[in-house]
């Protein structure tokens, strides 16, 4: 039984001798001691002063002396506080308690069963004009870390992928390649079909606001301009030919998809991230159509008389939504319905978290009633797992100005920027091939990316740094990653962990030791307080606060050269312990840990 178990079991039962009264589990309030006061634990008096009709401090001492006579083995001293009853626990408690931490290579996650609840994730959802971008990025590690966080947690994940392969921004694309492209492939340009697409894109735009401009010279407005530009019609057609299921159309449009996606596997492998499955809202968009005109027909929704189709959702505090317009063509929101269709039809879905920015939180808001309308059991309990923006030191970023932070082009930057700040203590390592030194800077750079944005908490908007996102000191990923590879390096001179079980007798454990185990301990509690508030920065930021009390411990105390034998193996054991926690929390965010570094 845990510590903390022992001793709520134990209150119970002492305020119940004392004051004759039964208190639930959740009465007995335990809390880490403040720092500045002797002991590990504390207990909240407070709540039990009614029952004793004493003052707070009486009544900590009388329910300290009981716990010492009914808890000898786990509570050793107290001392009260006003109303704290600070504890101060055995270090054979704390010795059993490390032991069974590194005997658990899992320990921390709760085990996934054939009964576990079914959640799936959505995040990712790019469009198919352009390559994935900073924004992409954190909307990708946000959705694989929370997917492994839940998993953590003990549920069942699907990870999915919704790709906007259709519109009117892939006919500008199409009609730019068609124009200005002289047949250029990825192949012949060297360019990735992602990259490739997303130029001709940027060259639509630089074209078209050339003809407004223009348009506007002759004595048009700026929104008339916008509409009658010839480039514009063009797209619109293309678009009308597509619906139509023109070949010639289609056969372009599946060809530059296919380059696209082709581009986008190469930045998800590079990302670390994958998904069990993709839809594609050229395969969603008639499903939502079909399901609108199902509601329309029982009642649940109207048309107007321009034949638009409309929910009313004044009734929930909201606005009237448009569902299909006038010429009967869907937006996103039957988009997104025909998608949870056939979802629903794929998966016993129990939980649906879409991973999508702040920008979108009245979309979901409604989203979740019209799905709860048409009778998708989740609809009323979808999560948006809203997030804020990131930001550059130089501003925003604007994907048709060809302005933004390409991913490709992000992560080879950091992996090449972990290369030279790394080269020095790379290089001093013995026996490190070429290989192996680029694998370093790879794990390396990708571990700064992947922290820096992870350890922010979602909801909020960021501000990426590059340079202090790769520092080697304070609260970045190369920092975590160096005092493993640390971890790993003393292990390796000690020969590894001895096989034999730690002495309990006689050892008495100095506080900073104390406090690395009941650090190690609080583990359980960030994965759990992760999965439930839906915030991987909690693990993030929980390995950084675990390293910095490991590097302080190992400033203090010699690990290897203690000549206390017992110690010297506790100590091996602490550190192995510190790096299985490390490996498994930052495994959690999708972050690789060096073994050398």
């Amino acid at each position: 039984m845990k510590i903390e178990s022992k001793i709520t079991e134990a209150v119970k039962a002492i305020v119940e001798e004392l004051y004759g009264q039964q208190v639930p589990d959740s009465m007995v309030q335990l809390q880490q001691t403040r720092p500045e006061f002797e002991g590990q634990i504390t207990i909240v008096v407070f709540p039990f002063t009614r029952m004793s009709h004493k003052a707070p401090d009486a009544t900590a001492m009388e329910i300290g002396e009981r716990l010492v006579e009914r808890l000898p083995e786990v509570v050793s001293k107290f001392n009260a506080v006003k109303g704290f009853l600070n504890l101060s626990i055995s270090s054979r408690q704390w010795i059993e308690m490390l032991q069974d931490i590194y005997a658990n290579p899992k320990f921390g996650f709760t085990p996934v069963t054939d009964h576990s609840p079914l959640v799936m994730i959505e995040y990712s959802s790019p469009n198919t004009n352009k390559p994935l971008h900073l924004g992409h990025v954190r909307n990708n590690l946000l959705g694989w870390a929370l997917a492994q966080v839940m998993e953590a947690n003990g549920n069942k994940v699907v990870k999915t992928n919704i790709v906007n392969d259709r519109g009117i921004h892939i006919c500008k694309s199409m009609l730019a390649w068609l124009k200005w492209g002289n047949g250029e492939t990825p192949e012949t340009s060297g360019k990735k079909g992602d990259h490739l697409i997303g130029d001709y894109y940027v060259a639509f735009d630089k074209h078209y606001r050339e003809e407004v401009k223009e348009l506007m010279a002759q004595g048009m407005d700026e929104e008339q301009a916008k509409q009658e530009a010839p480039l514009i019609k063009e797209a619109h057609e293309m678009l009308v030919k597509w619906e139509q299921n023109d070949p010639e159309v289609r056969g372009l449009w599946r060809q530059m998809n296919e380059w696209v996606y082709a581009g986008f596997d190469e930045t998800y492998k590079a990302l670390g991230v994958s998904f069990d499955k993709i839809y594609y809202e050229s395969e969603t968009y008639l499903e939502g159509k079909e399901k609108v005109e199902e509601g329309l027909a029982k009642g649940l929704f109207y048309r107007r008389d321009d034949g638009s189709v409309w929910a009313d959702l004044t009734k929930e505090g909201l606005d009237e939504k448009l569902l299909l317009r006038s010429d009967g063509t869907s937006v996103y929101m039957t988009q997104d319905i025909g998608t949870a269709k056939l979802r629903f039809q794929d998966y016993p879905i129990d939980k649906m978290i879409y991973v999508v920015g702040n920008e979108q939180n009245y979309h979901f808001q409604v989203l979740s009633i019209l799905l709860d309308k048409l009778g998708f059991k989740w609809g009323k309990d979808l999560v948006h797992f809203s997030y804020g923006m990131v930001e550059l030191p130089n501003g925003k970023m604007k994907s048709r100005e060809g302005t933004v932070v390409d991913a490709d082009d992000l992560i080879a930057t950091m992996i090449q920027d972990a290369k030279e700040l790394s080269a020095d203590k790379v290089n001093k390592l013995e026996g490190i091939s070429e290989q192996e030194a680029q694998e370093i800077a790879r794990i390396v750079g990708m571990g700064a990316l992947k922290y820096f944005i992870l350890k922010v908490d979602a909801r909020k908007n960021m501000l990426f740094n590059p340079e202090e996102s790769i520092d080697f000191n304070g609260n970045t990923g190369p920092f975590i990653q160096y005092t493993y590879a640390r971890i790993r390096s003393i292990l390796r001179k000690a020969g590894g962990v001895p096989s034999v079980a730690l002495s309990t007798q006689q050892t008495e454990l100095a506080e900073k030791e104390i406090s690395l185990i009941q650090r190690l301990q609080g583990f359980e509690t960030a994965v759990r307080q992760a999965g439930q508030d839906y915030n991987p920065s909690c693990i993030a930021n929980y390995c950084y606060d675990l390293v910095k009390e490991y590097n302080q411990f190992y400033h203090d105390f010699s690990v290897l050269h203690e000549e206390d034998e017992k110690k010297r193996h506790l100590r091996i054991v602490l550190s192995a312990a510190v790096g299985q926690v490390v490996k498994n929390g930052m495994g959690l965010l999708g972050i690789e840990v060096p073994e050398r570094m």
